[in-house]
């Protein structure tokens, strides 16, 4: 018997009977089917597919959709091929998606009609569309490609690093001598993964014969009829959704839809679920029905009249009885069923109806006991040494007959396999009490305590609505409460040293308005542990001024702190001149921004007064704008110096901005600020021209630091642009630092490109610009304050590169797909010159101060060397080992160009000749692009290595991560460490020995270039940016890792952010460009 083949029996018993709705939860009317309509559009998919693909021994098709009023009709016409289906979730990072669809080696996707252009973008290198454009249906079929490309290389890596060791010691096989085998045609029903918190993904493949005994037996314990009515609560690639549809439609009973978005809206799903539909049969883990509130839970969904028949509840640790009591509202009547099982073992293993007398009564255990098993599965409990446990405490193993799922690799298996779950529970006479996950125990105060425990305990207290327990850095028992009302922290703690034993008390507790959940329902301990470091660096005092009294006494702390005089210094006489005193136009933009900060409001002219003036000037100058109607009095001489500079001859100003017009190359004032805390800076004193975009270069640290600063010049209309919160991302954490959106810029597709800053030091046309692509071929400039697009140009393809700048200032270079490097006017977008290579060009270019000539790598395995004055190539040199993918870098000192190669090659290039100093053979792919101090050069491999070469080509040392590395290393000066991400969700701070100094766990893989930046406005400490590819961004303290504050942007970020300032600036796979302002979080300036 087949999941098709009993939903054929309901379809033909009850071909009339509504079989699935549809409801956006909008204005629009819900949208219906019959059995007859989804039967027909299924075998209707069913031919196409027949037709159209070509049949080994099993065809496995992947499913890529949301699901919606077809989904049925979808799921049920590609088993009857037969076939089996594999859901993959369009809102899933790509990386993981590429890697569950490479390692299942799928050769067919249907892509959900709307969704194709997603498709393509994310995953167009793997699958190509099919001439078959099944319209009808609503799918498109796509087909694998032959050859694949960057980002399969990359998740080959990523396959590399998998042990299939640990596939194997999962089961405890039989001694059975007949074998289930995977490769047994039309065998298996549906392909999952799992979550990968844990490790590298599984691969679980479900045979039909695993999951029907699952769906027949709880059609049963439920006594579903073709009355019900089956909310479909998980998502489609979580298996208890396998469990919704089929219990539904094999019994004639109607299944509810509703889109991903209204089931994160508690409100709103209850009204749809309890008051417009009428849901009958509810399956959902916990924490989901948790969401609805304590309020909303007794008067909708476990009310004396709500029309919740059944609610099934598994996933994760049962409530406690306590819990359930205080849910129920008196006369409700719903069957609450604890249900139990693992995903390896799909789906569910066993099930306990709470019986109605626990809820009138108060002598019974507050463990809910895990039940008996299900059909065909045979559950057992063992002790450490493999033994059977008949009373106390062990680990639950699953299996049966032909309750068997194939992990990875698997081909064949015993009958009879038992699954180690990691799950334990105390035998206590027949039943089996749930004590926690093996990976969910510490030890305290030595002894053993799982969490869960602690949990059960806390949730008993008649104040608290909802708890969480983890353990912070295996170190701390953090406790978080969602409250019922007014809590009172003492009598709470007082409560919890009477309930808990000493070693299960907590170390500390926090208040939050709601628990965070993953897509599949569960607590997000992740984000709970983000949650608790952000509180922990949330201890700052607001650093802003509010009395002009104190500005000259806190001008002096930045001056000092700017120009490094130590703190004990005598006060700076009013005299004191900025560039003469040591500083710079970086460290001018520095004070500039930080001056507003401490205002809180803009102070146009700053910059050039800084530059030009004395402090004194500087101070006066701030009084009469910053605190303009106040009663302030100037110096006569300052006022007559400034005179004379405002009445500056209109002639002579005329006359320089001729000599600018007539000679592009002569170099302006400017500062670009790019990925990786690459700064360039031109038009300094002499001793500065060899300056690079290498911010870690000791010997040029005079003009350059690890911190890089925007300036405001003259744009006194700042305060107008209206700033809002990262709307997309509402989650509360007590957070140091926030971020709230400047402006966002739309390039219509994915942004994957870099944020090029420059900014212009001229006194006579300041300007600040961002210069950006994408893969829309369109390449913008944005003012950096307004976020006015000053220019926007359509190259002839798809924008991977990130751009430069040239010499002089006047002219943008960046790669494009079609091969061409594009050199672009950067004060219109004009198309300057173009050079054209043998193939598409992703490397970023970068620029050589001294001779101004350009260096970029391209697929076709050349680095090009370009005078762009001259339209002429210099010279390119073959490196002989792969595609150039990532961006050549610089060193003025020693003059070295360093390139890296997809063939795992690191070359050192003479960038005046073109010829090969050393080379050194990584041995796998190299995506990261090189950075390096006057030491020594880093680059990341997808071997998952950061290496470390001396400017002669010995290798100094290798730090080691738990995943391949695309990000390319960030070297800082202000701190001498190198930052850099890796694929194994984690930021590293290594020293310049190689030694780990810190790592911090993100939420994803890690593939932008982390950015170190100082502010005096933030107390002068160093600052970490980092932004994962799901779309978060955090701001590190550059020494300790800790969380100093955090954002989420609405896509995924593959772009690498850029800090100017208190400014961040990153792109994003929505389409936007995003400028953040980074300011002292509200929470911490009241607390």
């Amino acid at each position: 018997m087949t999941l098709q083949e009993i939903f054929q029996i309901a379809a033909r018993l009850h071909p009339e009977r509504r079989a699935v709705c549809f409801d956006e939860c909008n204005s629009e009317a819900p949208v219906t089917y019959t059995y007859k309509a989804v039967i027909t559009l299924a075998d209707e998919l069913t031919a196409l597919l027949r037709k159209h693909c070509e049949f080994g021994e099993s065809l496995e098709i992947g499913l890529y959709c949301y699901p919606g009023i077809n989904l049925p009709s979808w799921i049920i016409g590609i088993l009857q091929v037969p076939a089996a289906y594999s859901p993959i979730d369009p809102d899933a990072l790509p990386s993981l998606s590429a890697y569950f669809m490479k390692k299942c080696n799928f050769q067919y996707v249907l892509v959900e009609k709307d969704k194709m252009d997603k498709f393509t973008v994310t995953h167009g290198h793997l699958f190509t569309l099919n001439s078959l454009e099944m319209h009808s249906v609503g799918l498109i079929l796509f087909q694998r490609k032959n050859s694949d490309v960057d980002i399969n290389l990359m998740i080959e890596y990523v396959k590399d690093k998998q042990s299939p060791e640990v596939t194997n010691q999962q089961h405890v096989p039989k001694p059975f001598q007949e074998l289930l085998d995977v490769r047994e045609k039309h065998s298996i029903a549906y392909i999952l993964h799992t979550s990968g918190t844990t490790g590298l993904p599984k691969i679980v493949r479900v045979p039909h014969k695993c999951i029907v005994p699952n769906i027949l037996h709880l059609r049963d314990i439920f006594q579903i009829t073709p009355d019900d009515i089956v909310f479909m609560a998980s998502p489609l690639t979580f298996d208890p959704s396998v469990v919704e549809l089929f219990i539904a439609l094999t019994s004639g009973a109607s299944l509810l839809i509703v889109p991903h978005l209204i089931k994160m809206l508690p409100q709103k799903l209850s009204k749809a679920l309890f008051h417009q539909h009428r849901v009958s049969v509810l399956q959902a883990t916990p924490t989901l029905i948790r969401r609805f509130g304590i309020q909303c839970i007794q008067s909708k969904v476990l009310s004396a009249d709500t029309s919740l028949r059944i609610l099934a509840l598994g996933g994760e640790a049962f409530p406690g009885v306590n819990v359930l009591r205080s849910w129920k509202e008196k006369g409700n009547k719903t069957h609450i069923f604890n249900i139990y099982g693992i995903t390896e073992v799909s789906c569910w293993a066993t099930y306990y109806k709470i019986p109605e007398e626990v809820f009138s009564s108060h002598q019974f255990d507050s463990l809910v006991p895990l039940g008996a098993p299900l059909s065909g599965t045979v559950v057992e409990v063992k002790d450490t040494n493999g033994f059977t446990v008949l009373e106390g405490d062990g680990q639950v193993y699953l299996g049966g007959k032909e309750r068997v799922c194939f992990l990875d690799e698997e081909i064949t298996l015993p009958m009879g396999t038992m699954r180690a779950t990691g799950d334990y529970v105390r035998v206590q006479g027949s039943e089996m009490l749930f004590l926690g996950r093996k990976d969910n125990q510490i030890k305290r105060h030595g002894k053993r305590l799982n969490i869960e425990y602690v949990e059960q305990i806390v949730e008993g207290c008649c104040q608290v609505e909802t708890c969480a327990v983890i353990s912070y850095q295996q170190e701390k028992l953090i406790l978080f409460v969602v409250p019922k009302g007014h809590l009172k922290r003492r009598h709470f703690l007082k409560k919890l040293q009477q309930f808990l034993p000493s070693h299960a008390v907590p170390d500390d507790f926090l208040l939050i308005d709601s628990l965070p959940f993953t897509a599949h329902g569960k607590i997000d301990v992740s984000e709970l542990n983000t949650i608790y470091s952000n509180y922990l660096s949330s201890r700052r005092n607001d650093a802003k001024l509010s009395e002009k009294e104190e500005l000259w006494q806190r001008l002096q702390c930045l001056w000092k702190s700017h120009l490094n005089l130590p703190d004990d210094s005598s006060s700076i006489t009013k005299e004191a001149l900025f560039l003469q005193s040591g500083g710079d136009s970086l460290k001018a933009l520095q004070f500039h921004e930080e001056v507003e900060f401490m205002l809180g409001k803009t102070v146009p002219g700053l910059l050039e007064i800084l530059l030009s003036r004395s402090v004194g000037d500087v101070y006066e100058h701030i009084l009469r704008t910053a605190f303009l109607g106040d009663d302030v009095k100037g110096s006569c001489t300052n006022a007559l110096k400034r005179k004379n500079y405002e009445n500056e001859s209109e002639d002579t100003r005329a006359k320089q901005k001729q000599e600018r017009l007539s000679a592009e190359v002569d170099p302006v004032g400017l500062i670009a600020v790019r990925r990786g805390n690459r700064s360039l800076s031109i038009g300094e004193p002499l001793k500065n021209q060899s300056e690079t975009e290498q911010v870690g270069d000791n010997a040029t640290q005079t003009t350059q630091h690890d911190v890089t600063i925007a300036s405001n010049e003259n744009i006194a209309e700042v305060d107008s642009v209206r700033k809002t919160s990262l709307q997309e991302n509402p989650r509360k954490t007590f957070e140091n630092l926030a971020l709230s959106i400047r402006w966002k810029s739309d390039l219509q597709k994915c942004v994957d490109a870099s944020p090029l800053v420059v900014i212009s030091t001229s006194d006579n046309y300041p300007s600040s610009f961002v210069y950006i692509g994408s893969h829309s071929h369109i390449i913008q400039a944005i003012d950096l304050h307004s976020g006015e697009v000053k220019w926007e140009i359509s190259l002839a393809d798809r924008i991977e590169s990130s751009a430069c700048v040239s010499k002089c200032g006047n002219f943008i270079i960046v790669g494009c797909y079609n091969g061409l490097v594009y050199v672009l006017r950067s004060s219109n977008g004009q198309v300057h010159w173009t050079f054209s290579t043998e193939d598409a060009v992703k490397s970023s270019p970068t620029v050589d101060p001294s001779t101004g000539l350009i260096f970029i790598g391209s697929h076709d395995h050349h680095v090009y060397a370009l005078d762009i004055y001259k339209e002429e190539c210099v010279w390119k040199l073959n490196t002989e080992a792969g595609a150039v993918f990532s961006s050549p870098h610089l060193s003025v000192l020693p003059h070295h160009l360093y390139v890296a190669t997809l063939g795992g090659l690191l070359l050192a290039v003479n960038p005046i000749m073109g010829n090969i100093i050393w080379k050194h053979v990584c041995g796998k792919p190299i995506f990261s692009s090189p950075h390096c101090n006057k030491d020594s050069v880093c680059v990341g491999c997808v071997d998952g290595n950061l290496y470390c070469f001396s400017h002669f080509g010995e290798k100094v040392w290798v730090f080691s991560s738990n995943g391949p590395i695309f990000s390319s290393p960030c070297i800082s000066n202000c701190t001498n460490e190198v930052f850099f991400g890796s694929h194994d969700y984690y930021i590293y701070c290594c020293n310049m020995e190689g030694n780990l100094m810190w790592k911090f766990k993100t939420t994803s893989t890690v593939y932008a270039t982390p950015f170190v930046f100082q502010s005096q406005a933030f107390g002068g400490k160093p600052f970490l940016a980092v932004v994962s590819t799901d779309g978060r961004i955090w701001i590190l303290n550059a020494k300790t890792g800790l969380i100093e504050g955090s954002g989420k942007l609405p896509g995924e970020v593959f772009s690498s952010p850029v800090v100017c300032g208190t400014r961040i600036l990153v792109g994003c796979r929505n389409n936007y460009v995003y400028c953040m302002d980074l300011c002292i979080s509200e929470n911490n300036t009241t607390a």
